[in-house]
């Protein structure tokens, strides 16, 4: 039999279907598979094996019965920020310690209902904070890659490097995810994995714990296009308990994968290319547009002037929304407390203490920006730079293009603990350069993976859509993938 673990979801529910294996043997393959690797690759903070058993034994009776649901049966992984019903939910931080909540966020709701499987809950950087999985609480995520001839330990990418390690390291069978300024699409294009942030509104945020409310939106990291489609139309739904959840039907998302693109308008924006951007990714990104000239595409030169103020404003508006939000954890109700001479001393001791380096540094931005005398200078001129990075993308699109292509990454993967990463903040948040400004529009964007660089290390091209046209770039991104084909890394762990 083939290795369970190396299914595709699509295939999972082929197999599952044509009763070649069960759902408990299927995820008892990754409850061993997790057990084998997760001392080396730390993808996992918390591992659910006795729930995911029960839930597989209740998708058999389900097949058996012919009730299969969409997802039957598949073993999935949680990302720490969704909030699961009993089970660990701290968003990679100390300051939520051992909080466990009473209620399902309606992402993971959904997911359930449709069948799927709980492995466990998947390291984050702390609150979503991060591009490479570093700042977590639980310490980094280790990738599955590696350089060519070297041992040396890299970064799965942030803050969804526990979902997309995992993915890609075959200890799930898809994972769910975050992005509020490419963290579902940077870690994806890292770890030679497939990520889609959906449109804002498209997935409702009720129980995803918030790190900056206009900007954050779930969405999966699966294997394949198809595997996120079906990840998706599962996850996204209307929701009254979410206010900015989009009154929308939710397409069938699995069926555009495949569909032919001939026609379609795919626009180049020459601001994507940056100074100093290696020449692989240049190389790779004339490859895809060859590749959609070769699949019937228009390709067409677009602009978008306010790209380059894209990232200063993102590091204004998100600390100021993570600031308010993160009010909240003060010691009193859940997680961490740290006892004090008075309440306000409990309260100054416990954010201390909870709190990693980079929250803090964003919650000290977040506040600074918002304080009287500078709110006018900084948040409301943010504000107003987001309306125009919007502004430039719906003229595109009313100029009659489809999708926009552009590399995901400005670099491949990195070292774990990189020197001068870790030195500059500002190096570090350059890692969103080409992610950020879909945040910013509220639009979705998918990342799949387009080759390897010279050192063997997988890179990611980056599509761009139409708000709530996801249909339309599964069918785009299915180009990139049926040319670049599948590109697993080699097992070391």
């Amino acid at each position: 039999m083939t290795d369970l673990t190396s299914l595709t979801i699509a295939e999972i529910g082929d197999g599952l279907s044509a009763k070649k294996f069960s759902a408990l043997e299927l995820t008892g393959a990754y409850v061993s598979a997790i057990e084998a690797a997760n001392d080396a690759l730390n993808a996992y903070v918390a591992v659910t094996a006795d729930k995911a058993l029960e839930m597989a034994k209740a998708s058999d009776q389900r097949i058996a019965k012919d009730e299969a649901g969409p997802l039957e049966g598949v073993p999935l992984g949680i990302k720490d920020l969704f909030c699961t019903e009993g089970v660990h939910a701290q968003a990679g931080s100390h300051v939520l310690d051992g909080f466990k909540p009473h209620y399902e966020s309606t992402v993971t709701a959904n997911l359930w209902a449709d069948g799927a499987v709980m492995l466990g809950k998947l390291n984050m950087d702390e609150f979503a904070m991060g591009s490479s999985n570093e700042t977590s609480y639980y310490g980094p995520v280790i990738s599955p890659w590696r350089s060519k001839g070297s041992n040396a330990q890299l970064v799965p990418g942030g803050s969804s490097g526990g979902s997309a390690a995992a993915v890609s390291a075959r200890l799930c069978a898809g994972a769910t995810a975050t992005d509020t300024g490419g963290s579902i699409r940077q870690p994806a294009a890292f770890t030679g994995t497939v990520g889609i942030k959906p449109t804002y509104g498209r997935c409702s945020r009720w129980g995803i714990i918030a790190f900056a409310s206009s900007l954050d939106q779930a969405g999966p990291i699966a294997r394949t296009v198809k595997d996120a489609a079906i990840l998706l139309k599962s996850m996204a739904s209307i929701d009254p308990k979410d206010s900015t959840s989009a009154d929308r039907e939710v397409p069938d998302f699995p069926a555009a994968v495949g569909q032919s693109v001939k026609g379609m308008k795919i626009g180049i924006p020459k601001e994507y290319r940056v100074e100093g951007m290696p020449a692989d990714i240049e190389a790779l990104w004339q490859k895809g547009i060859e590749w959609y000239r070769a699949a019937g595409a228009e390709i067409v030169d677009v602009s978008l002037p306010h790209t380059k103020y894209a990232l200063p404003a993102y590091y204004i508006v998100a600390p100021a929304e993570a600031s308010s939000n993160l009010a909240r954890y003060d010691g009193v109700r859940y997680g961490l407390r740290v006892e004090g001479d008075d309440i306000i001393d409990m309260y100054e001791k416990t954010r201390a203490a909870g709190f990693g380096r980079e929250v803090k540094r964003r919650i000290m931005i977040g506040t600074y920006v918002l304080s009287a005398g500078y709110y006018d200078a900084y948040y409301l001129k943010a504000q107003k730079v987001r309306t125009l990075i919007k502004r430039d993308f719906e003229e595109v699109f009313e100029a009659g293009v489809d999708a926009i292509l552009t590399p995901a990454t400005p670099s491949a993967a990195f070292g774990v603990a990189d020197e001068d990463m870790n030195a500059d903040p500002v190096k570090m948040y350059l890692n969103d350069v080409f992610t950020v400004t879909v945040n910013m529009a509220g639009l979705p964007g998918i990342a799949v993976p387009a080759g390897l660089d010279g050192k063997g290390l997988p890179l990611g091209l980056q599509l761009i859509g139409r708000p709530f046209d996801e249909a339309g770039l599964f069918k785009a991104a299915h180009v990139i993938e049926d040319a670049a084909g599948s590109f697993p890394p080699e097992k070391w762990w």
